[in-house]
């Protein structure tokens, strides 16, 4: 096997490990629109970056969090409802990034690889930095992972046993905004939140439980990752999109050959 194969197998695999427990509370949330507009400001991070002359991983990560707080802080406003928000904020994000992007003459940026990824071309540094984040995110995910379940299935009684809602939410909203930033190379920041929710999707047909749903949804990442890297490199497709489109057949799979019980919700 090529190393570049490797390379991009390794780096893919550790995007599904942490896609997959996210993943599920983004369903189970109804957060679709939340991830599509932080995945769209992902491209104006991409331009922070480079203006701030630092990688674009971190300028990703900063811009996310701040769009992500800025929706945090818009949940509790009436004038405009929270989904035709969303829209208005994501599609501005996306355009943005791509106004400023066009700006930087100095500045070579491959904007397909990163509107639809390239994971043929990730090197040993973007590995480190996908297992290092992964290895925070599991971990910090693991701590809140009762409270958070407890606020998905019933938010007032999570609350009025103590379950501090407002924290928790933030919480949430970093690994996300880490999880895009770090899978912004892999699928690229048009597809990042199709990682998120078609392997979920699917896996819900078969799962139980929370917990065996969200491993159930990293096996079926996994096994798209690697059936979209094996059909780019077979057919000579764009790998980002092959990778969505394995799990998109995973999932029309399941619907084909699962239960008709699901989980929706976990509890």
């Amino acid at each position: 096997m090529d190393d570049f194969i490797l390379r991009a197998l390794i780096a893919g695999f550790g995007i599904a490990l942490i896609a997959g427990p996210l993943g599920c509370f983004v369903v189970w949330r109804r957060m679709a629109y939340f991830g599509d507009t932080l995945s769209h400001a992902a491209l104006l991070g991409v331009a922070v970056g480079f203006a701030m002359g630092v990688s674009p991983i971190v300028g990703v990560m900063l811009t996310c969090i701040a769009v992500g707080t800025l929706l945090l802080g818009f949940q509790s406003q009436s004038r405009v409802p929270t989904d035709t928000l969303l829209g208005i904020l994501s599609h501005a994000a996306l355009s943005f990034g791509l106004i400023a992007i066009s700006f930087m003459d100095g500045v070579r940026v491959d904007l397909m690889g990163y509107l639809f990824g390239d994971i043929l071309a990730v090197t040993a540094t973007d590995i480190a930095w996908i297992y290092g984040g992964a290895a925070v995110i599991l971990g910090v995910l693991l701590s809140i992972w009762r409270p958070l379940v407890a606020l998905t299935v019933h938010a007032d009684l999570a609350i009025a046993e103590g379950a501090a809602a407002n924290r928790i939410g933030i919480v949430f909203m970093l690994l996300i905004a880490l999880t895009v930033a770090l899978a912004m190379k892999i699928v690229g920041v048009l597809l990042i939140s199709a990682l998120l929710l078609i392997p979920t999707a699917a896996a819900r047909r078969f799962a139980q439980g929370p917990e065996t749903m969200a491993m159930a949804t990293v096996v079926l990442g996994l096994i798209a990752v690697g059936g979209g890297i094996a059909g780019s490199m077979q057919w000579d497709l764009p790998s980002g999109p092959a990778i969505v489109a394995a799990a998109t057949f995973l999932f029309v799979l399941s619907l084909i050959v699962g239960p008709r019980a699901s989980v929706s919700r976990p509890g």
